[in-house]
């Protein structure tokens, strides 16, 4: 018997230090700013590298794609949770054959970009990122919340304003804590967790026309999850889930013809 308890002592011990690593390592298991996905794709567009001042001694690297500041709609692109600019380069080349303006930003703590990512550190540099473009005689109407897997929690975060002409969501997931339950089942998920992007909870607080886009192949952040958060969505709402697609998606017609209709929606 007492070698019994010793045992359970060991596993309950075990269990804690788990989760005493999984809490203070969180970050770095949800942030992924070296991978290098996606690389070795040929630029076919002309745009500027710009440095977005986002915080105290912070500046973000971006890279803006300029057509017409004042006739077109321009799109802000926040990108997912893993590498750098260069690796959105073929969705970049896609993009820039709409006649749109397009913004990517990275985050801090990315692209060699000082500081840290957060929550809360990633919802400052895109507002800020917003208010760059306001300068540039943007107005927030005319522009378009592009999210791509985790910076769907960023674009859902902005978009509640419902100042801005449209958004678009690609491979979304309904929360981190769902996302994270999915991986951690054994885990006080709602317990440890630091940044949560609920984007389930703020979906019905937009008014704004949405697209949500998902391959139901995602072996990454479920289908289910983007599906969910098309029911829950406001009108008008709109969705191109592919057979086919993964959890980055191909840039084909069909996609680029399902963002259309949200660029040339009427405000």
């Amino acid at each position: 018997m007492k070698y019994l308890y010793s045992i359970i002592l060991a596993i309950i011990l075990a269990y804690i230090l788990v989760m005493i690593f999984i809490y203070f390592y969180q970050r770095n298991l949800l942030y992924h700013p070296k991978e290098n996905n996606y690389a070795g794709d040929t630029i076919e567009f002309e745009y500027k590298e710009v440095f977005i001042e986002v915080g105290q001694n912070i500046k973000i690297k971006s890279w803006f794609i300029e057509k017409n500041l004042k006739k077109s709609k321009t799109i802000i692109f926040f990108h997912g949770n893993a590498g750098d600019l260069s690796n959105r380069i073929h969705k970049l080349n896609k993009l820039n054959n709409l006649n749109s303006n397009v913004l990517l930003i990275s985050w801090r703590g990315f692209s060699n970009n000082p500081g840290n990512p957060t929550e809360k550190n990633l919802y400052q540099d895109a507002m800020r990122s917003i208010e760059w473009l306001n300068s540039k005689g943007i107005n927030n109407k005319d522009i378009i919340l592009y999210g791509e897997s985790l910076g769907t929690g960023v674009a859902t975060e902005l978009a509640q304003s419902n100042s801005f002409h449209g958004i678009i969501l690609e491979s979304p997931f309904t929360s981190i804590a769902d996302a994270a339950k999915i991986y951690y089942p054994y885990l006080p998920v709602n317990l440890l967790l630091k940044d949560r992007y609920d984007s389930i909870k703020k979906i019905k607080n937009i008014k704004i026309p949405i697209l949500i886009m998902h391959g139901k192949k995602d072996d990454i952040v479920p289908f289910f999850m983007g599906e969910k958060l098309y029911q829950m969505a406001n009108e008008p709402k709109f969705k191109y889930f592919s057979e086919d697609d993964d959890h980055m998606m191909e840039f084909n017609d069909d996609l680029l013809n399902a963002i259309k209709v949200i660029l040339n929606i009427n405000s």
